[in-house]
């Protein structure tokens, strides 16, 4: 940890504001959970809570998608890389998401590469996105799956636009029960 040397206090409610450029760079909006640690020495630490980072089968829906789909699948929550599977498995892996598709969530939109339409999904790294969709639990977008090309021009298909539907529909599911 480090210190940022802002000091805030409690107000009588018992709040605390979190100072807007904390809130930029760790990327928490307004009505993100937060999960609360507490040390023995006193420490109080708040950190983003992601049920996706909770789920056991998001790494073996990765597998099983990307054996079917022929391509690396990957699964993000709001925020970045939680599970993966196919040749860059390991390249991918805590990677953050990228603004692009920070804001087709934001917007609850699903992506097709076709006609020469592409997302960049990761910050970093090169690989385009063949079929993204959006992962909604009760009502709120809870991340993502994809599929990402692991050459340059290919295009998806109706089987990598079903696999990922129904990878987010079995997660959503996942993180609701």
């Amino acid at each position: 940890m480090k210190a940022t040397g802002i000091v805030r206090r409690i107000d009588d409610l018992g709040r605390v504001v979190i100072p807007k450029e904390i809130r930029r760079t760790m990327r928490i909006r307004e009505g993100d959970p937060l999960e609360i640690f507490t040390s023995a020495d006193g420490e109080v630490v708040f950190r983003k809570y992601s049920a996706m980072g909770e789920l056991e089968n998001a790494e073996q829906a990765a597998e099983v998608i990307a054996k079917l789909g022929g391509a690396p699948a990957v699964i993000f929550d709001r925020d970045h890389v939680v599970a993966a599977a196919g040749s860059h498995k390991r390249e991918f892996r805590e990677r953050r998401i990228s603004a692009a598709l920070e804001e087709l969530l934001e917007n609850r939109d699903s992506f097709r590469s076709a006609g020469g339409r592409s997302l960049k999904p990761i910050e970093g790294v090169n690989n385009s996105a063949l079929a993204v969709t959006p992962i909604i639990s009760s009502g709120d977008v809870a991340g993502a799956v994809a599929f990402v090309s692991d050459e340059d021009g290919r295009e998806a298909d109706e089987n990598h636009v079903m696999l990922t539907r129904a990878a987010a529909m079995f997660l959503g599911k996942q993180i609701e029960s």
